[in-house]
């Protein structure tokens, strides 16, 4: 099997991982919410124009059932997100949050897809999810709050079902009108929540950070993690989207000045030799499937 789809998903995930430093750049006390409708509105804004002129959509024909799905679940997963880590802190909602998502879509996948998780996924997410964890925990507060945690775990399956929804809405459509309606759709969805609006976007230095976010963090970025998942299972596309907070502690040791302690460090290592072995792993059982299905 093709090594590029997986390539696709980790570039996609790198490319969210720069979310955070990026936001370093916009003036402080604007909603998180606020930033992801604004960065939602650019990224699918300016595909929606593209595909429109190209005349990529129909839309009595189009796939509204799944994208509808896709665009409520990633707009859910970013208000539960936010909202978790008032109640728990970064650390511990990025963690339960990221970390359960793969479980989520493993779990979706076997139980109304009928795809059963390979062995090589469970090993690879194991080292993901214990990596992450590693990576997270001399960071940030610590607070175990039960309904921060509740909603971290319900952002997780949002984001497991994101991906579910968006793998059936590429078999049926093609990546870029495919994500271009869904984060415009999303962006729609955060708007009411936002408290902020949109107007802030033009004050001071808070434009270039926004349209990077937009049109690399969302647009280009979803259509590598689309692309991808063409060829891939959704649970594995979801541990290889763990790559994200991978890049984002990269990023912030070398560029914002964070400290990463040794325990960090092994979680470092950890979340790489998942990737690695889910990468080489994941290919090479594909390939002997391939070749199992052609001898029978």
């Amino acid at each position: 099997m093709n090594i590029l789809p997986y390539i696709f998903v980790l570039f996609a995930a790198v490319l969210w991982g720069t979310t955070g430093t990026t936001q370093t750049f916009l003036q402080e006390g604007i909603s998180p919410i606020a930033v992801a409708c604004v960065r939602s509105a650019i990224g699918g804004g300016v595909l929606l124009i593209a595909v429109l002129f190209m005349r990529k959509i129909h839309l009595k024909t189009w796939s509204w059932k799944w994208t509808v799905m896709a665009a409520l679940a990633i707009a859910l997963f970013q208000c539960l997100f936010f909202t978790s880590i008032r109640f728990t802190g970064v650390a511990v909602g990025t963690v339960v949050t990221i970390g359960s998502s793969p479980v989520f879509s493993g779990c979706i996948e076997w139980l109304f897809f009928k795809r059963r998780p390979t062995r090589v996924w469970g090993i690879a997410t194991i080292l993901a999810i214990i990596g992450c964890i590693l990576l997270f925990a001399s960071r940030g507060e610590t607070t175990i709050h039960p309904l921060g945690i509740l909603l971290a775990l319900c952002a997780g399956m949002m984001f497991a079902i994101y991906t579910n929804c968006s793998k059936q809405l590429t078999e049926r459509e093609e990546t870029l009108p495919s994500v271009a309606m869904t984060f415009t759709l999303c962006a729609l969805f955060l708007l009411p929540f936002s408290q902020d609006g949109v107007t802030w976007v033009f004050e001071g230095q808070n434009f270039l950070p926004m349209l990077f976010m937009g049109l690399f963090a969302t647009s280009l970025a979803y259509i590598f993690y689309l692309s991808g998942l063409e060829k891939i299972s959704s649970s594995s596309a979801v541990t290889l989207s763990l790559a994200e907070p991978l890049t984002a502690a990269m990023l912030g040791v070398f560029f914002v000045g964070e400290y990463l302690s040794p325990m960090s460090w092994v979680g470092v290592l950890l979340l790489l030799g998942g990737i690695i072995v889910l990468t080489i792993g994941g290919r090479k059982a594909s390939r002997e499937n391939e070749v199992s299905e052609e001898t029978t």
